[in-house]
C-alpha cells in the first residue's frame, strides 16, 4: 500500500482535508526543489505533487509552461526528478509524493523500469495527464505490482459513464479538474465545483480532490467544504517564478501561501 490511503485515513479520523500542493521539480533551480518541499510540509501540506517538467505541458497554462522550460533549461528529466524524491525520503518517510506529468518520458524509461525506479525512490502516485484509462493497462499493471496508485483526472465535462471508467482504474484520489481548460486559467466557481463533486462519489469510494483555478486561502477553504482535497498548483509556481533571484524569500512568501490555506480549510 501506498503513502496515500493512510494519509486519507487519519485526515478523515481528524475531521480534516488534504492540503496538496504542486511544484514543477526543478524550478527554478534543481537544489531549490527538495527544500522547498520540506518547507510545504512544514507550512500545513499533506501530500506533495512533483512536477516532471515536459517540453508539450499541453494541459497546463503559461505558468507552468513556463515552469517546465526553466527546469528544462537546468537539465531536469525525469531520472533526475526521481533522484530529488530519493533526496526528499532522507528526511520525510511519511508524506506521500505523487509525480504528475506527461507519458512521453514514461514510455522512453519503459514502464516496468520506471515503476521500479519510482517505487525505489519512494514515489506512492503516478498521475500521467494524457493517458486515459482506455490506454493505461500496461502502465497500470507495471504501477499496481509495486504499489504505487495510478490517479486520473476528471473534467466538468465528464460524462457518468467516463466517471464509472476512471473510478474503476483509479486508486489513491481522484483528481478532478474544476475548470474548463487549462491551469490557471479562470475563477473558480465553488457551487459549479460542489454539484460535480457530488456526482461523482456515487460512483467511488476514493477520496476527491479538486485542482484548477484555487488561487488563495478563501478559495481552498471553499473547496475543503465539498471536496476531500485540495490541490494548489499555478498561485505557488508562480510565485516561484517571479522570486526565482531571492530563494529565501521565496520559500517564506509560499510557505506563508500554503499556511494560510490549511488555517482556512481548518477553519
Amino acid at each position: 500500500m501506498s503513502r496515500i490511503t493512510p494519509c486519507f485515513q487519519s485526515l478523515r479520523r481528524a475531521g480534516r482535508k488534504a492540503l496538496i500542493p504542486f511544484l514543477t521539480a526543478g524550478d527554478p533551480q534543481p537544489d531549490i526543489t527538495v527544500p522547498m518541499m520540506h518547507a510545504l510540509v512544514s507550512a500545513g501540506a499533506d501530500i506533495i505533487e512533483l512536477g516532471v517538467p515536459f517540453s508539450d505541458p499541453m494541459a497546463d497554462g503559461p505558468v507552468i509552461q513556463q515552469a517546465c522550460e526553466r527546469a528544462l533549461a537546468q537539465g531536469m528529466s525525469l531520472r533526475r526528478a526521481l533522484e530529488l524524491v530519493t533526496q526528499f525520503r532522507r528526511d520525510d518517510q511519511t508524506t506521500p509524493v505523487v509525480l504528475m506529468g506527461y507519458l512521453n518520458p514514461i514510455e522512453v524509461m519503459g514502464y516496468r523500469a520506471f515503476a521500479a525506479a519510482a517505487a525505489r525512490a519512494g514515489v506512492d502516485g503516478v498521475l500521467t495527464v494524457d493517458l486515459p484509462p482506455e490506454e493505461a493497462h500496461d502502465l497500470l499493471a507495471e504501477l499496481n505490482a509495486m504499489a504505487i496508485d495510478p490517479i486520473f483526472l476528471l473534467a466538468p465535462t465528464s460524462p457518468p459513464e467516463r466517471i464509472r471508467l476512471v473510478a474503476a482504474a483509479a486508486k489513491g484520489y481522484i483528481y478532478y479538474v474544476s475548470l474548463k481548460g487549462v491551469t490557471g486559467s479562470a475563477a473558480l466557481d465553488t457551487a459549479a465545483v460542489a454539484e460535480k463533486v457530488s456526482a461523482i462519489r456515487p460512483f467511488t469510494d476514493l477520496p476527491i480532490g479538486v485542482g484548477f483555478g484555487i488561487r488563495d486561502a478563501a478559495a481552498a477553504g471553499a473547496v475543503a467544504r465539498v471536496a476531500d482535497a485540495v490541490v494548489v498548483g499555478s498561485a505557488i509556481v508562480s510565485r516561484m517564478g517571479a522570486l526565482a533571484a531571492d530563494p529565501p524569500r521565496m520559500q517564506q512568501e509560499v510557505s506563508g501561501l500554503i499556511a494560510a490555506m490549511r488555517r482556512a480549510m481548518d477553519g
